[in-house]
């Protein structure tokens, strides 16, 4: 009985299980319906590395650092990289700070 309510109900547990076999008259306890209940393997989950690998093409890396020159200036610097093919699709280097109109 409590295999085959488990195999037509993929998404219910041990207490939903019980729950209903207490509906139906028969008193079971959770962790014996745990013990028979048919158990479904998962598939895989696919790791990191076969995520970056699969979705390369469409991540892109964003960097901003700063650069002090040896006049004590500072450089800031943006950068925009395409990991598919290890591109720079933008470059910029200014001077000047961003600043917020008051």
């Amino acid at each position: 009985m409590i295999r085959r309510i488990s195999s037509e109900n993929l998404l219910w547990g041990a207490p939903r299980i019980q729950s209903e076999l207490r509906l139906l008259g028969f008193n079971v306890t959770e962790k014996t319906v745990a013990k028979y209940r048919v158990k479904h393997a998962k598939p895989p989950s696919q790791t990191w590395k076969t995520f970056l690998a699969n979705h390369a093409n469409q991540i892109a890396a964003v960097d901003f650092f700063t650069i002090p020159t040896i006049n004590f200036r500072v450089l800031y610097c943006f950068i925009v990289i395409l990991h598919g093919r290890s591109k720079i699709v933008h470059f910029n280097v200014t001077d000047h700070r961003y600043r917020r109109a008051a």
